[in-house]
């Protein structure tokens, strides 16, 4: 599918033939790749949305039609704007999913006319992304977590003696601090540093707070990916992120299902405790010294290894589709299977691990042969982030991209 401008989408989407609602999915990276793949496969036209043709989604044969919108951190008014204009030139009203903070917090606050939210509403979304609620609430129902200090509260220099170095400074909402200095944590060695860090979020008005830095083990992080309704049981597996790419705490680049009933009890507490439906992901590391699973973060949204659910029998894009379209007669609906081991790979980051000699390979023989003939498609455990040789062009795309320098931002 060609990337299009603004006029030339709203064009096509005005002559487009679309029997049941489609999903509007932004950004189109390979998260968004991922959650047009889900629905596709239930036959839910997509209509990929990004500022950039460079991401990973837009030639997919998962999604019908991909354009240019304003970027929403740009301009938040003229980003509802493209999006109500393009919803207008519909039959049915679209479906959205944000699959970063910036495109999700977007459709919650600006609410745009004529497309559906399948997850809570904005200030929702607010008190549990800002981590100061996040951790309060924490504290509240008894669910571990670093040891944080929030400098709002907090004199800098107490919190750095009480915590000593390294230690960790985050954001309590990271899309801004991400923008401001291109990464949503800062390890810091020493005082100066702390310091200098510290200035610059007072200079620039970004609430941070200073945290322990945990003695991870590594392989061991584990999250729960979930779709909670509105009403009903939550629809949810738990991750193992095995690999990740910087080692111990880059992106996930090796992800399988794992049992721990204490770990989605806890997270599922934390989301309902907060009022939130819809899709997230409540990540957890395993603290050494603590003997047991810390919080660090919940995001309410699709993220990067969401296939390994949809693989193991909850495609959760799927069960969120189906709750917001629920009465639209030419709508499918939608029925978890049950669920099934999954491992979830992105071979752009494992890849490199392996061959620079990082880390051993965690993949058998019979799993690469499975890989390079496209077996894993149809049967076995495994699933990919971007390579599938059913689908071609977003791998292609992706090299293309990294060949040509190209500059494409996506913290996935």
């Amino acid at each position: 599918m060609t990337f299009q401008e603004f006029d030339a989408l709203r064009e096509s989407l005005s002559a487009a033939d679309f029997d049941r609602p489609p999903a509007f999915v932004a950004n189109a990276h390979v998260t968004g790749l991922s959650v047009a793949r889900a629905l596709d496969d239930h036959g839910v036209p997509v209509v990929a949305l990004d500022r950039s043709g460079d991401g990973a989604a837009p030639p997919s044969d998962a999604v019908d039609y991909a354009g240019r919108v304003t970027y929403p951190l740009d301009d938040q008014a003229g980003f509802r704007e493209d999006v109500e204009a393009l919803a207008a030139e519909l039959d049915h009203e679209p479906v959205a999913f944000g699959c970063m903070d910036e495109w999700a917090l977007a459709f919650a606050e600006t609410e745009p006319e004529g497309v559906r939210l399948p997850f809570a509403d904005s200030e929702t979304l607010d008190a549990v992304l800002d981590k100061t609620s996040l951790y309060d609430r924490c504290e509240e129902l008894g669910v571990p977590y670093p040891e944080t200090h929030h400098l709002s509260r907090t004199d800098p220099d107490e919190a750095a003696d009480e915590l000593g170095f390294p230690l960790v400074l985050k954001p309590a909402r990271k899309r801004e601090f991400e923008e401001a200095v291109g990464t949503n944590v800062i390890e810091v060695a020493d005082r100066e540093e702390y310091r200098d860090v510290v200035e610059m979020a007072e200079e620039t008005g970004i609430e941070v707070m200073a945290q322990e830095k945990v003695p991870v083990a590594r392989g061991e992080d584990q999250s729960l990916a979930s779709y909670v309704p509105e009403s009903g049981d939550p629809l949810a597996v738990v991750g193992n992120a095995r690999v990740r790419a910087p080692l111990g705490y880059g992106t996930s680049c090796v992800v399988e299902t794992a049992e721990n009933p204490a770990l989605r009890e806890r997270a599922l507490s934390v989301v309902e405790d907060a009022g939130y439906h819809g899709i997230s992901e409540a990540e957890f590391v395993y603290d050494r010294d603590r003997g047991e699973y810390v919080l660090l973060d919940v995001n309410t949204r699709p993220w990067k290894w969401i296939s390994m659910p949809v693989r193991a029998g909850a495609n959760l894009p799927m069960a969120a589709y189906s709750d917001a379209t629920a009465g639209v007669d030419s709508a499918p609906d939608y029925e978890s299977q049950e669920i099934q081991d999954a491992r979830w790979v992105s071979l752009e980051d494992y890849l490199p691990l392996v061959a620079g000699g990082e880390t051993g390979d965690v993949l058998a023989g019979a799993d690469w042969q499975a890989l390079v003939s496209g077996a894993f498609e149809e049967s076995g455990d495994l699933t990919t982030a971007v390579y599938r040789p059913s689908d071609p062009a977003p791998i292609a795309h992706r090299l293309d991209v990294e060949f040509a320098d190209r500059d494409y931002y996506c913290s996935c």
